[in-house]
């Protein structure tokens, strides 16, 4: 029983993963080249997530600043869920809504790159970060779900994972995070040797 579980989990991960690559992965190749781009241009990129979003928003950032497959440069990538005085802070004097967008209007300027990530698209606190990372000149790309919720109207680039279920979003977004990892290095650094 349990091992079917597990194979009709895998089998569905599987097969979001194949939608995916069956849509020509344009916008995450397109969402590389914008991170890329900012990063040449000495620019910097905000990520930020509830939850397991939070941890990929983590994960991004630590592939970015310390390094993903290359020996290369540490590269300006923040994730915004990590201080937790500034997190309690914000929530506990303001609203849990803004802990993302007051630490972009902090930390954000014209030309960076906010990343928000939601599986539904709807978290609030994301969409406020996002909102505010628009009027502010950032360029925003959203990392979600089928369908994008209200986070496709708020995002530059939006990386939608063909599914509905919440752990095969978040494991096509670990995929796609290495992926964007991955372009970025070759793109600014080259091929491994």
């Amino acid at each position: 029983m349990m091992q079917a579980v597990a194979a009709a989990g895998v089998q569905k991960t599987i097969a979001a993963m194949e939608q995916l690559l069956a849509s020509g992965l344009g916008a995450v190749t397109t969402a590389a080249a914008a991170i890329a781009k900012a990063f040449s241009d000495d620019k910097k990129m905000l990520c930020f997530g509830n939850g397991g979003s939070a941890a990929d928003a983590q994960h991004l950032a630590a592939e970015m600043v310390n390094r993903f497959m290359l020996e290369r440069p540490s590269l300006p990538c923040l994730a915004l869920t990590t201080d937790a005085s500034v997190l309690t802070s914000i929530a506990n004097d303001y609203a849990f809504g803004e802990i993302f967008s007051k630490q972009i209007k902090a930390l954000g300027a014209a030309g960076d790159v906010a990343l928000g990530i939601s599986t539904s698209g709807n978290s609030p606190n994301v969409l406020e970060g996002l909102r505010v990372a628009q009027q502010r000149g950032l360029l925003t790309i959203g990392l979600t779900g089928r369908g994008g919720g209200a986070m496709a109207a708020l995002c530059d680039i939006l990386v939608a994972a063909p599914t509905d279920e919440t752990p095969r979003i978040q494991e096509v977004h670990a995929v796609v995070i290495h992926l964007i990892c991955e372009l970025v290095d070759l793109t600014l650094f080259g091929r491994a040797k």
